[in-house]
């Protein structure tokens, strides 16, 4: 890319340099999401007047009508926690799908294949079926834990092999995982199991503003570690000797990106359940318009991942009132013949 389309801003000894044509396709990302999330909390069984949104965000009047107090409660105690719930879990799941792509050097790696979606998906099935009385909170903070236990255990079983292995033994770990889990479901009640199988579907009926707050500083303290890594990545990228020669500590940044990708796949399952496809389709898509940089593609991929959930959750809410599916199955209608396409497209590369 030529120094024209470039923008560096300078502060002493630092400077830090914007590509402006991904730093474009970013904006316009994100535009488009801003306008999903606005629709989003329009539509549903309820339809939300304009004004009562513009009320919602203090930009209009408010009112003492029953009908408006009636629109507020629908979008503060159910929609907009949603909404952002969706928002977040898909952002993590894109910036998971970019990092887990970069380190196998793999453009078909999924973070679910490293075990950490059936890890998670374990213990909170555990706590549901074994521990109902436990509060809601538990859920999260235990799914978290599960999950950044069965991604540890593929690392450390890999440790220092190729990706193939890693990927590999990432895959036995999850069918262990998943037999596990199916065992547990065989033997719960017909309510459990009703239960368990709606959340393993992907879905975001029980977000509240308390597990939009854990997503979301979940989120930023992974995204923070994975931005300040992309410049170790980039040159990593150009291969291991190169990197070793310039200084690049090679095994702390890779784990601490593996770590961060891992944290945030389980954060995500744990408060969202299974959203399939996002973390393998976000990083293709953000490749279309973003450049090579790892920060460009992590920052694509995040926007990507937010839109990509969002709008399947606002027509899984929407399109069949006031039936409402689980939004993972929305996902997996709509990701299997978009990844066909995707890998269609690009086929020479795989």
């Amino acid at each position: 890319m030529n120094k024209a389309s470039a923008l560096t801003l300078r502060t002493g000894p630092f400077s830090l340099t914007f590509h402006l044509l991904p730093l474009l396709s970013l904006a316009g990302l994100s535009m488009t999401l801003v306008a999903v999330a606005m629709t989003a909390l329009l539509t549903g069984s309820e339809a939300v007047p304009f004004d009562t949104l513009l009320s919602y965000f203090h930009l209009g009047s408010l009112d003492d009508s029953a009908a408006q107090q009636a629109d507020l409660l629908i979008l503060d105690a159910f929609r907009a926690p949603r909404i952002c719930l969706a928002m977040l879990c898909g952002a993590m799941l894109g910036c998971a799908g970019a990092v887990m792509q970069s380190l196998t050097r793999n453009g078909l790696a999924d973070p679910s294949i490293l075990g950490v979606r059936e890890g998670a998906a374990l213990a909170i099935v555990s706590v549901i079926l074994m521990r109902s009385e436990l509060a809601l909170i538990w859920r999260p903070l235990l799914g978290m834990a599960g999950g950044l236990a069965a991604g540890l255990s593929v690392k450390l079983l890999a440790k220092q092999s190729t990706s193939l292995r890693l990927v590999m033994i990432g895959i036995c770990l999850s069918w262990l995982l998943s037999a596990v889990m199916f065992i547990l479901l065989s033997s719960s009640s017909t309510q459990d199991l009703q239960t368990v199988m709606l959340w393993l579907a992907g879905d975001l009926q029980s977000a509240t503003w308390s597990s939009v707050q854990l997503a979301s500083l979940i989120l930023l303290s992974c995204a923070l570690i994975l931005i300040l890594c992309c410049p170790s990545a980039n040159i990593e990228a150009l291969g291991d000797a190169l990197a070793t020669s310039l200084g690049v500590r090679r095994s702390l940044i890779a784990s601490l990106r593996f770590c961060a990708a891992v944290l945030l796949v389980a954060t995500s399952v744990s408060v969202a359940g299974g959203m399939a496809f996002v973390g393998l389709i976000a990083p293709h898509l953000a490749r279309l318009l973003a450049n090579n940089s790892e920060r460009s593609l992590l920052l694509g991929s995040g926007v990507i991942g937010a839109l990509l959930v969002l709008s399947a959750d606002t027509l899984a809410r929407a399109a069949f009132s006031p039936l409402t599916l689980p939004t993972g199955i929305i996902l997996s209608v709509l990701g299997a013949p978009s990844l066909i396409f995707l890998l269609w497209m690009r086929r020479d590369q795989f």
